[in-house]
């Protein structure tokens, strides 16, 4: 394991040069202080879980110290948010500190958000307070665990510094890591500022650094455009297979690797509601949960459009093509195992539809539904979940298929079935009332909280002893909390 002053630097990105990116030193916390930090984050710069508790740890993730090795960049771009085009947009409140690689040879961005004003602040002051930096520390760590593609967060630092929202807050820096903070706004940037030059450089980066394997395919540019749709349409199945809603699916907040990211407004969903908008900013409800699937196709094509300049309009709408066919296999086999099934039967999607408009109309809880599903024998366990529905003669209509589904089915014992079933169907999901009963502590400086959640979530599937509050109904005022994007 390394210590801090030990990680080895490669700034690949920076090189890019100042076309791409501006310099720009953060702005320190006053009295930075560590909240919470993500061992396995940590692992993955290979850095001792122990350096979080050290003074030098807070000093370099609140902007007071920097390698001599890392080059602070504000990265420029651009993006449709709500559907309109912003032809500049750029880290306003985050810096890319630099690139570390490990010794795997996995090369990891540092990005310090709330690191304070870029020539891309757009009036703002740059900070982000401590309740969104835990929620995009919790969200990050809590997505990976439940093996959803995302960035990781290694650690949230907290502070004295005032600032400024709906309130007087704090301000606080979240270190998160990703393989790129490349977004497709990237490309839109250079496309509609009709940079060629530009734009092709950063196409050469992306595919030499993060889809090598395409060079090897006659239209390397295609095989990426092809290998992202494909990811994203992953991406989004189990997004809707977990019941998770980003908020904000503007294009400067889709990755160029498919992963989850820039986390404001999210939330899990408590009673199951296609048509939940956790984003109260979203009046429209454009990036409701329902609407997620369109909306990544509609980002794909924005993509697309900027990539026109290296791969023919035919091309790039045929590997559009893909994604609803590639979405709605990953999904309905995501759902599949969510209900104990190990083959394939041309009624399953219907069998998915069916309960989902069941639960709709009940507002039956999405996670525990599942989990409870698995605890016991199909009949047993359908016994005891019809109390939750309101048209119960629907759901008994609904118990008899799913029963002689499983049946037909007939793989393993009923222990085999249950530990297939916990196995993807999670006891532990970060509610918006657990993170905010952790925020409320944290603001009185208490972290524990924070902590022992994060803990929690990193075992999604086990169920742990003592931790049952975790695995409850949220309180009817916890299901009704307004997020905003300062959230």
């Amino acid at each position: 394991m390394k210590a801090l002053d030990e990680l080895t630097f490669d700034n690949r990105f920076a090189r890019l040069g100042d076309a791409f990116s501006t310099h720009v030193l953060p702005e320190p916390l006053d009295e930075p202080r560590l909240v919470v930090a993500s061992d396995a984050a940590m692992a993955l710069l290979d850095l001792d879980p122990t350096a979080a508790e050290t003074p030098v740890f807070a000093e370099l993730f609140g902007g007071h110290k920097l390698w001599a090795e890392a080059e602070p960049r504000a990265m420029v771009y651009s993006g449709h948010q709500f559907g309109s085009y912003n032809p500049q947009l750029g880290d306003g409140r985050g810096l890319l500190l630099g690139e570390v690689y490990n010794a795997a040879g996995e090369h990891w961005d540092l990005h310090l958000k709330g690191a304070g004003q870029t020539p891309y602040s757009r009036m703002g002051d740059g900070r982000a307070v401590l309740r969104s930096s835990i929620r995009e520390f919790l969200a990050s760590e809590a997505l990976h665990a439940l093996g959803i593609p995302s960035s990781r967060a290694l650690c949230v630092i907290g502070s004295s510094t005032p600032v400024w929202r709906e309130k007087q807050e704090r301000g606080a820096m979240v270190l998160r890591l990703a393989r790129s903070h490349i977004r497709f706004g990237h490309f839109e940037y250079f496309y509609y500022t009709k940079r060629p030059e530009q734009q092709a450089e950063l196409a050469e980066h992306v595919l030499n650094l993060h889809y090598p394997e395409c060079r090897e395919q006659p239209e390397p540019y295609l095989a990426m455009f092809r290998e992202i749709v494909e990811r994203n349409a992953e991406l989004i199945a189990k997004w809707q297979a977990y019941g998770f809603c980003h908020g904000v699916m503007n294009t400067d907040n889709m990755s160029i690797l498919g992963i989850t990211f820039d986390f404001g407004p999210f939330a899990f969903l408590d009673d199951f509601d296609a048509h939940f908008i956790c984003n109260h900013s979203d009046h429209e409800g454009r990036y409701s949960f329902s609407n997620q699937v369109p909306i990544g196709q509609w980002n794909l094509s924005a993509l697309a459009q900027a990539l026109t300049p290296f791969i023919s309009v035919d091309a790039l709408k045929e590997a559009l093509g893909l994604y609803l066919p590639l979405y709605q296999a990953h999904y309905l086999d995501l759902m599949r195992r969510r209900l104990g099934l190990t083959t394939a039967e041309d009624d399953d999607q219907k069998l998915v539809e069916r309960l989902l408009k069941l639960m709709q109309n009940s507002g039956v809880d999405y996670t525990l539904f599942f989990r409870r599903l698995g605890d016991e024998s199909a009949a047993l366990a359908v016994t005891r979940l019809r109390d939750d529905f309101v048209d119960r003669a629907g759901f008994d209509a609904w118990a008899e298929l799913y029963k002689a589904r499983v049946e037909r089915d007939g793989d393993g014992t009923e222990e085999q079935r249950r530990a297939r079933m916990h196995a993807v169907n999670p006891l532990y999901i970060l509610r918006n009332y657990l993170a905010q009963n952790a925020i409320t502590a944290a603001e009185s400086g208490d972290y524990s909280e924070v902590r022992r959640l994060h803990e929690v979530l990193s075992k999604p599937f086990e169920e742990q002893a003592g931790m049952e509050q975790y695995a409850q109904r949220p309180p009817d005022w916890g299901k009704h909390l307004e997020i905003s994007c300062s959230s």
